[in-house]
């Protein structure tokens, strides 16, 4: 089992190494877009900014807060785009018949499809979201401990398994449809969105919607509870990693369609 991880992240690596070798003989569309992608966010932190410039808090959150939680949604989602590309593109795959040969191989078919695209230029993202989250710590009256340090940890973690998992979910629908389903993106840029505030801000029943059926909850609003000390329970301090619970029923998805796969004939 030790050999054959450590053969597949050497073959995931080589895969990565290929992306990123292929971007880079473009340089100059790689650093446009990673721009264009660094941008893109600051327009949702502009938004943030003029909404605090007209009321002083979103029930009962500063301004810092909010940035602090947004920036860590934010860098949940690029970390996965990032490495997980592969599951939103593979609508192509399926439809141009290029499954068949990652069927035939003596490979897993999940690390094949991650291997086939890798998304440097997020890179932009994540950077917009790293000077969120700095501005968000140093103009917070957060007491940094251990256990913080930890969460903010978890978080991310268990935030890029969340967002891996309904991109897996994304990839294992077009299994039935041989396309993409444009409803998955309020999953994904929709969550990127809607999450730039507390899930708890939105009403009960989104909450009770963002913990038990698609568990955004669980990477953002309860860990925050607890880094803002409006919770003080160590339990919340791994409630995040919970969200890798998620991948299972992904997982089982997408087995059910690799077994239900039929070739496009392309």
């Amino acid at each position: 089992m030790k050999n054959m991880m450590r053969k597949s992240f050497k073959l995931y690596s080589h895969y990565v190494s290929i992306n990123v070798r292929g971007m880079m003989q473009y340089k100059s569309s790689f650093v446009l877009t990673m721009i264009g992608q660094f941008l893109v966010s600051f327009n949702v932190f502009l938004g943030i900014y003029f909404m605090f410039q007209r009321f002083p808090s979103v029930k009962g959150y500063s301004y810092s807060e909010v940035l602090l939680c947004f920036s860590i949604m934010l860098m949940e989602f690029s970390l996965a785009e990032c490495y997980a590309r592969g599951f939103d593109a593979f609508a192509g795959m399926v439809r141009r018949g290029e499954f068949d040969r990652v069927m035939v191989r003596p490979r897993n078919e999940i690390l094949q499809v991650l291997g086939s695209k890798f998304e440097l230029t997020r890179i932009g993202r994540m950077l917009q979201a790293v000077v969120m989250f700095v501005y968000g710590i140093m103009n917070s009256d957060i007491h940094w401990t251990g256990s913080k340090i930890i969460t903010i940890v978890f978080m991310l973690l268990g935030g890029t398994a969340l967002f891996t998992g309904i991109f897996l979910i994304y990839a294992a629908l077009c299994f039935f449809t041989l396309d993409g389903l444009e409803f998955m993106n309020v999953f994904t840029d929709g969550a990127r969105e809607y999450g730039k505030y507390p899930v708890g801000i939105y009403g009960k029943r989104m909450l009770q919607f963002c913990t038990f059926i698609v568990p955004y909850a669980l990477v953002q609003y309860y860990p925050l509870l607890y880094l803002l000390d409006r919770r003080t329970s160590m339990i919340y301090v791994f409630i995040p990693l919970l969200a890798f619970l998620f991948l299972i029923p992904c997982y089982a998805l997408w087995r059910f369609g690799v077994r239900h796969y039929k070739s496009s004939g392309s």
